[in-house]
């Protein structure tokens, strides 16, 4: 059957295998025989090249036979059990051709797969058992992280007889180190090497993280392909990644080789989910561990990982709760201070005591203010502008910023390691770190990770693994895990206190818009007041000029003073609306009760004089108009404003028209003045309403407040008016009240 679409490569080189699918290797390693079953059959679907080696039976003969036939009929009815249970994974015991094996079966895809490995010797069941003791007060009597791990390393060894067993810890880019080492006598000492996150590359750390502990026997074994290498179930290569027999990367066996290793162990110590490092045993010829010493390993390694957690939390604790009292102090600070520099840097606390750090800045409304080692202004505005600004996530943080940014080698002394904050738009926190000059010692040179292979014809990994050093420059100390919440949480402090401050100024702005309004309406007040006097002494002058001395005038001096009287009208009309709105300003109380809108109405149509000065309107009124609640002088006011406002606009057209009523809007009683005269552009439908302003040129006769005077009458009593209208098609002016009807006192 032909492969699927992800097989295994050909070849396998340094330019390839951190994409390697190790998972689907397709090969085991020849200490056990692996064999593939059906589980709704158990019917055998695969087996390993190796089965008769072990079983007396090749793998062209155990094709398609039932696995019963293989291991008896008792074990494969208690498999089935276990496979109906969903629980197939732990060992069974089992006897095949007279010999002893191990039987380790999982699912995986539709596959039942089994790792048959053969007990040729007594199993010592108890054995753990007694030194777990041991084991777990010597872990708890250590109080440094190093002297746990010294510890795991003097208690593997003694356990597993290892040549050399190492605890080997990941940093932040997952280059290793050697920080504990137990070897025999006369062996180089690897501890304090350091080794390239290539080493162990991302697809490998992945199946650590799952299944821990990985057994190499014989570095110098023959691959065991499994026959045939794709499955006739699934017509893909089959995954055996959580097999125990899965055999190596050629690229890995090449590097152990070249290390002069015969056989190894690795064990996952993972600490709060994360891979933190292994425990790396090296024996430098084979060297078979069993299922039992494996789970032995496997349960000493999540002790150890346990006792890791502990030592790591509770430091990550104190630090935290160091950390928790100063930020508290600072939000003291910034309570207490209205200047942000002042709060954050000012004071009994700075923020840079938050964070371990060297120095630190802060960016706030275009001003800077420098703590500690900071690089100078010029060099942050460059800093901010160029690199911090364009970055997509508010925090940002590394501790090589000049191999990013590198305008920042010019002050990598002050600012190797960056973590920035944004608070928001122009307000930002820095904290920097310092370079610090290294000498790192490597094993092997890790700029050297291949050389190329004659004899194969391919690259190889390094044959040399001698102590290399390399001085690291432009690097800070790393930052710790916490020191991101630390950020963050600090944030939300200072947005708080940002958002306090322009709730003053706000309220302050306010307040000065409500004095500033005040006084303006008692100037109109005034002035409109003061202006009335003038006005009139100009009416009775113009009155006595036409009466004593119009005969006398031309007709051009009659049209002007026909013009002045016009003028001095709109004049009284204006001061007269510019009072009214004033008053209405001014006025607190509202005296409310129920009003005969129809009655209302019809006060305000005799006041107008419809008949006589608009002679061609039409008014239609509905029947029955509900009763209004409000202080019936200001309804009238704003009736009277609507209606003129109607039949001024309406006066220019054929046959004007007028419709007065109520409509249900969204479950309120809406009434509507609706014309159809010149209407409203879409723009000045809402400032039609502000005081001095029209939609129309001086056509058409007015004050500009009109309106205004309506909109302050319907605020007044809560409601809401607008327009909807369209130039040419007329106007429809809505408004509702929604002032709270006064409770009657019940009387005994």
């Amino acid at each position: 059957m032909p492969a699927g679409p992800s097989t295994y490569p050909d070849q396998v080189n340094l330019d390839n295998c951190a994409k390697e699918p190790i998972h689907i290797i397709g090969k085991t390693q020849a200490h056990g025989v692996l064999i593939v079953c059906d589980p709704s059959t158990l019917k055998i679907t695969q087996a390993g090249e190796n089965s008769e080696e072990f079983f007396g039976l090749s793998a062209a003969q155990l094709l398609g036979q039932e696995l019963e036939q293989l291991i008896g009929e008792d074990s494969a009815v208690d498999l089935k059990d276990r496979i109906s249970k969903e629980d197939p994974n732990l060992s069974l015991e089992v006897n095949v051709k007279q010999r002893q094996f191990l039987m380790l079966p999982h699912l995986s895809h539709g596959h039942l797969i089994l790792d048959f490995e053969p007990q040729d010797k007594q199993q010592r069941p108890y054995d753990f058992q007694k030194q777990l003791t041991s084991i777990l007060n010597s872990f708890t009597a250590a109080r440094t992280v190093e002297e746990l791990c010294d510890s795991a390393a003097v208690i593997t060894k003694e356990m597993y007889g290892y040549h050399r067993v190492m605890i080997y810890r990941f940093d932040e880019d997952w280059n290793g180190e050697v920080i504990a080492e137990q070897k025999e006598e006369g062996m180089e000492s690897w501890l304090g090497l350091h080794y390239p996150a290539t080493d162990i590359p991302e697809q490998s750390r992945r199946l650590f993280l799952k299944h821990r502990v990985r057994v190499i026997t014989d570095v110098n074994y023959t691959p065991v392909p499994i026959i045939p290498e794709i499955s006739p179930v699934t017509g893909e290569p089959l995954d055996i990644s959580r097999s125990t027999l899965r055999a190596v990367s050629p690229i890995h066996i090449e590097y152990l080789k070249n290390m002069e290793v015969g056989a190894s162990l690795s064990a996952a110590i993972v600490v709060k989910g994360k891979l933190w490092g292994l425990i790396a045993c090296h024996h430098k010829s084979r060297k078979y561990l069993d299922h039992e010493q494996r789970e032995h390993c496997r349960f000493l390694t999540r002790i150890l990982s346990n006792e890791l957690t502990l030592h790591v939390t509770k430091n990550e604790i104190s630090n935290f709760e160091l950390s928790e009292n100063i930020r508290r102090q600072l939000v003291v600070q910034m309570k207490y201070h209205k200047d942000l520099f002042k709060a954050l840097n000012g004071d009994t606390v700075k923020f840079t005591e938050l964070i371990s750090c060297g120095g630190g800045a802060m960016f706030f409304k275009g001003r800077w203010e420098r703590s500690g080692n900071a690089p100078s202004k010029e060099q942050l505005e460059n800093l901010l502008n160029n690199f911090i600004k364009p970055q997509s996530k508010s925090l940002f943080l590394t501790r090589n910023l000049s191999s990013l940014f590198p305008e920042a080698d010019a002050y990598k002394s002050k600012a190797s390691g960056l973590l920035s904050l944004k608070i928001a738009d122009n307000k930002y926190i820095f904290w920097f770190k310092p370079e610090v000059v290294q000498i790192v010692n490597w094993g092997g040179n890790p700029e050297q990770k291949a050389f190329y292979n004659e004899k194969e014809k391919r690259i190889s990994p390094r044959k040399s693994f001698k102590k290399w050093s390399e001085k690291l420059t432009g690097t800070s100390e790393p930052w710790r895990d916490m020191d991101k919440n630390i950020a963050r949480s600090l944030r939300e402090n200072v947005s708080h206190f940002v958002l306090a401050q322009q709730r003053e100024e706000i309220t302050a702005l306010n307040k000065k818009l409500v004095e500033a309004n005040k006084e303006l309406e008692l100037f109109s007040y005034g002035l409109s007041h003061d202006l009335r006097a003038p006005i009139r002494g100009m009416e009775g002058f113009l009155n006595i000029l036409e009466e004593d001395h119009g005969q006398e005038l031309s007709e051009e001096g009659i049209k002007m003073l026909r013009m002045s009287r016009e003028l001095t009208e709109k004049m009284n009309d204006l001061i007269d609306n510019i009072l009214e709105y004033s008053r209405l300003s001014h006025t607190e109380g509202i005296d409310a009760k129920e009003v005969d809108v129809s009655e209302l109405l019809q006060e305000v149509l005799q006041l107008f004089n419809v008949t006589k000065s608009y002679p061609a309107a039409t008014i239609e009124i509905e029947d029955e108009i509900p009763e209004m609640y409000g202080d019936r002088r200001m309804l009238f006011q704003l009736w009277a404003n609507l209606l003129n406002n109607a039949l001024k606009y309406s006066a220019t057209v054929e046959e004007p028209k007028l419709a007065i009523g109520v409509k249900e809007i969204e479950d309120r009683q809406v009434y509507f003045v609706k014309d159809n005269g010149i209407g409203i552009a879409p723009e000045f439908r809402k400032k039609i309403f502000e005081t001095f302003q029209r939609a129309v040129g001086s056509k058409f006769k007015g004050s500009g407040i009109g309106l205004a005077i309506v909109k302050k009458i319907v605020e007044k009593h809560n409601g809401e008016v607008w327009v909807e209208s369209s130039p040419g098609k007329g106007s429809e002016f809505y408004f509702y009240l929604d002032l709270p009807k006064k409770k009657l006192e019940e009387t005994i």
